[in-house]
């Protein structure tokens, strides 16, 4: 159950209760696709850097190790020892990205796998299955993903079938809820908003998602390549017509300021790969802007990444002995940098949450909305 605590403009404050506990928004939910973050991250990590919900992917977890193994250990909470909310995608975007060879019907999607080959069947019955045998907090709804940009008349089309994907989704996962022996008989599932760029069919397509009274609604099919403005055009058409007493969650997105952007737009909930990516690259998000470790005038810097954050990294470690780590391919050097991404987008949100509790979030809005995006010259 959703309740909103507090409102400033469309940005809302709220608390999202869960049976793996209570999810304060607006949330970034940390992405561990395969039940780990990329870098060296272990689930007690996860809670040093105050991550409030894991995010892991249907697709991957069934083709390697796979669900029925997870279910047979106890749920994937178990099988990461993680106590708290797990949401899991779909898999529906990896179907339509990853798989070489794939075959669209009614019925759902069969492809590839892209680890050896193997011919898959995937459609809303089979995710629900699967997710239901992971047992995480939140199962996302199967969905069909498209490019952008995408023909209109395809798009439609789309769009019709992946309401009846999601219809199929709701009958079945409320079977998987009812079965004796179900891991999470509370898990609870989201809709997809689809449509591309087209106003009319992303409204339509809301709309008819709005009708099956779901436990969350997401906007997917962004931050696939359109331009930002186009995507925060998308969230405005969108988010009048999403539930007011639902969960909203961007998927797949992304920068700080992307993030910030969408919080003044009416989002609750967030997730991508890109500070644990970053990271491991080398590139860090900080309170000054964004910078690169590996720039030659930190080879002797003997401050910490950001002198504002309490982060593991900047706790105990200068810009120059984690450059040189990285430099000489140690690989605690990419854990500090994924450590400190992670801290920073976690902390960001809690900022956000302060300023939305004590009624300073526009002009907190402001201040940053660049600043965050800009390269830091500290």
């Amino acid at each position: 159950m959703l309740k909103i605590l507090k409102k400033d403009g469309r940005a809302r404050r709220c608390t999202f209760e869960t049976v793996h506990g209570t999810i304060q928004t607006p949330v970034f939910m940390n992405v561990g696709t395969c039940a780990a973050i990329k870098g060296g991250i272990s689930s007690m990590d996860l809670k040093d850097v105050k991550c409030q919900v894991e995010l892991s992917n249907t697709y991957h977890l069934h083709i390697r190790p796979g669900d029925k193994l997870i279910h047979d250990l106890g749920g994937l909470h178990k099988f990461m020892n993680w106590d708290k909310p797990i949401l899991t995608d779909s898999g529906g975007f990896q179907v339509f990205s990853l798989a070489q060879l794939r075959k669209i019907t009614e019925e759902g999607v069969k492809f590839a796998s892209h680890i050896d080959g193997k011919r898959i069947f995937m459609g809303p019955e089979e995710s629900m299955q699967i997710q239901s045998n992971l047992g995480s907090t939140i199962a996302m709804a199967f969905d069909e993903c498209i490019e952008n940009p995408a023909k209109y008349d395809y798009t439609k089309q789309s769009c019709d079938r992946t309401v009846r994907w999601l219809k199929r989704c709701k009958v079945e996962l409320d079977r998987l809820n009812s079965l004796p022996d179900t891991i999470n008989k509370h898990q609870m599932l989201f809709g997809i908003n689809q449509g591309s760029t087209y106003e009319d069919l992303r409204i339509k397509h809301m709309q008819k998602i709005a009708e099956l009274d779901l436990d969350g609604y997401a906007i997917g099919g962004l931050a696939v390549g359109e331009e930002t403005e186009e995507m925060y055009r998308i969230i405005d058409i969108v988010e009048p017509h999403m539930p007011e007493n639902k969960p909203r969650y961007l998927m797949g997105v992304g920068t700080p300021c992307n993030i910030l952007e969408a919080v003044h737009r009416g989002i609750d909930f967030f997730d991508c790969v890109m500070p644990s990516r970053n990271a491991r690259h080398g590139n860090l998000f900080t309170w000054h802007g964004k910078m690169n470790i590996m720039n030659e005038k930190y080879r002797d810097d003997s401050r910490p990444i950001d002198e504002n954050c309490e982060c593991p990294a900047c706790k105990h470690y200068s810009r120059a002995y984690i450059r040189h780590l990285i430099k000489a391919k140690e690989t605690l050097g990419m854990r500090l940098c994924v450590l400190h991404n992670l801290y920073f987008y976690n902390n960001l949100m809690e900022k956000i949450r302060e300023a939305l509790d004590n009624d300073y979030f526009e002009s907190f809005y402001q201040k940053y909305r660049n600043i965050l995006g800009e390269r830091s010259t500290n």
